[in-house]
């Protein structure tokens, strides 16, 4: 169980993710009591190339078995089994036939369903453990003994159901693994899907592999050849539209739509004046005349620049730029449609995080949160007349990233750092004018040349200026400046959801603020951020 200060992940209604299934497809369903690692543990699955999906815990037994699932996956969660309202999956389940894992939460509820019993610990466990071993079969088959792993709980089973036997241990929790190998059904208390967890994969694929003898059907291949088919088989010969943004999203979902519905689909792309210097020239120069995908280019800087005079606040900006955006992109549609079907790079964390919140509908009992309402699923207007297209929404970033390459993207997009929708007016903090622009896109030009000449641009996650809206006295030349500061932060990370500030070689830093300050004018000091997220964020706005 985590700690109460963390907030759940809110997941799709098993309604909306049986839409979205094949069911023909090899699948290991994750059912999600709440916990922050549910998408992790479904990344673990796929990175075994089987197919998995987090549904909500409430998924009844009728609806696993037209699923048609290998093995069930019981996530973590914040709440304990034994408090009033816990949240808790259809006792059913225990009888459908099939291997079931609980981890955390999932393994506590397990054992509570089928007659044991959790309580309180007297000594609360987070952070490394060292793993016993007392069974190395099936679940923990070649994971080493006294390998770490990592807890997060504050209850513990302090009695086994019926056939149920201790797979594994630690100092404070004598039941760290169990199993009632007959019927299948696995627990374990801590975390194998974190990389944390030194045997966590490999206990993963054991339960993939040897426990629900899974073949490794989900690769990139098969992906495109069925995503093709649904495209064709939903869209036909109408015209799809896709506004293009140049990231590794939207570019990978232009080449997947063209290569299956060819000039039905029409892109376009408005360059709202936050882009980065000569990304837009190059972006659309690139589609033309070397993919031969067709763009629509629609200039509008002027406009969006405009609605944002005055504006400082962060959410605002958002608001503004989103607003602007949805304003153009309607008039452009109507002079290039009609146009039957919009097609977003909708990826399956933004299904996730911007399900609704999960209320327990007899008690009011608030048992997971809507992390945040993602742009491609909950910004645009409801009176838009188009069907959409969503041929990403069952791939996480990583899995993008092997589409695009499969389906001929070049590497300058596969690996793109992400960048956010409002661009450069996030990373200048306050008002954007044209004078901020011009001076943070010089400076973001010399980080992006000096970190691709230095080799380094795919050892971070993100790598990019900020500008403050403050100046500072400095010297030029025997004369006083005063200019603004320009923030360097570069972070690592897995998936954005955490990320560490990057121990960037202090010859590139300097390289970069010796150049920074020579050439762009207006700028006299350059620093760099060492925050990590928590408790900072990744972008500054």
């Amino acid at each position: 169980m985590l700690p109460p200060t963390q907030q759940p992940v809110s997941t799709p209604t098993p309604d909306s993710v049986l839409a979205n299934t094949a069911l023909d497809r090899t699948l290991i369903a994750i059912l999600d009591f709440g916990s922050q690692y549910s998408e992790l543990i479904a990344r673990r699955i796929r990175e075994t190339q089987v197919y998995s999906e987090v549904l909500s815990y409430r998924t009844s037994v009728e609806q696993l078995r037209q699923l048609n699932p290998k093995g069930i996956i019981l996530s973590g969660g914040p709440n304990s089994v034994y408090a009033t309202y816990a949240p808790a999956c259809d006792p059913e389940i225990w009888n459908l036939g099939i291997p079931i894992l609980g981890v955390c939460y999932g393994m506590q509820l397990m054992v509570q369903q089928l007659g044991g019993q959790v309580e309180a610990a007297n000594t609360a466990e987070y952070g490394k453990a060292s793993l016993w071993i007392d069974d190395p079969t099936d679940l923990l088959t070649n994971v080493e003994d006294e390998t770490t792993m990592w807890m997060s709980h504050g209850d513990s089973v302090t009695a086994l159901p019926p056939g149920f036997k201790v797979l594994a241990h630690t100092a404070n929790t004598p039941h760290a693994a169990i199993a009632h190998h007959d019927r299948q059904l696995y627990g374990v208390q801590f975390h194998p899907e974190v990389v944390h967890s030194q045997g966590g994969q490999a206990l993963i694929r054991n339960f993939v592999y040897h426990i629900c003898e899974c073949e490794p059907s989900w690769t990139t291949e098969a992906f495109v050849e069925e995503a093709i088919r649904e495209v064709r088989a939903k869209v036909g010969d109408k015209r799809v539209l896709l506004a293009l943004s140049g990231g590794v999203d939207s570019s990978t979902l232009a080449f997947l739509l063209h290569r299956a519905i060819g000039d039905n689909l029409t892109c376009m792309f408005i360059d709202q004046g936050f882009m980065r210097k000569l990304e837009p020239e190059r972006l659309v120069k690139l589609f033309r005349e070397q993919f031969h995908i067709p763009v629509e280019y629609v200039m509008a800087r002027d406009r969006f620049l405009e609605r944002l005079q005055g504006v400082t606040d962060p959410e605002e900006k958002r608001k503004h730029i989103g607003h602007e955006f949805i304003r153009v992109f309607e008039e452009e549609s109507k002079r290039l449609g009609p146009f039957d079907y919009l097609a977003q790079g909708t990826l399956y964390p933004d299904v996730i995080e911007s399900a609704d919140t999960n209320v327990d509908p007899g008690t009011g009992e608030r048992v997971a949160v809507k992390i945040k309402s993602h742009h491609n699923v909950g910004g645009l207007p409801k009176d838009l007349r188009f069907k959409l297209v969503e041929p990403l929404r069952k791939l996480f970033k990583d899995e993008v990233r092997k589409v695009g390459r499969s389906l001929g993207l070049p590497e300058e997009i596969v690996n793109r750092h992400p960048f956010p929708g409002p661009g450069l007016a996030i990373r200048i903090i306050g008002e954007v004018t044209t004078e901020r622009l011009n001076i943070l896109r010089d400076a973001d030009l010399i980080v992006r040349q000096e970190i691709n000449r230095s080799g380094a641009y795919r050892e971070f996650w993100q790598a990019f200026a900020v500008l403050l809206p403050v100046r500072s006295v400095g010297v030029m030349g025997d004369q006083r400046t005063y200019a603004y500061p320009i923030i360097l932060r570069f972070v690592s990370s897995e998936d954005g959801m955490t990320a560490d500030w990057s121990r960037a070689p202090y010859d590139l830093l300097e390289t970069i603020s010796n150049r920074i300050v020579n050439e762009v004018k207006g700028v006299n000091r350059v620093a760099y951020d060492i925050t990590s997220k928590p408790p900072g964020t990744i972008e500054w706005e």
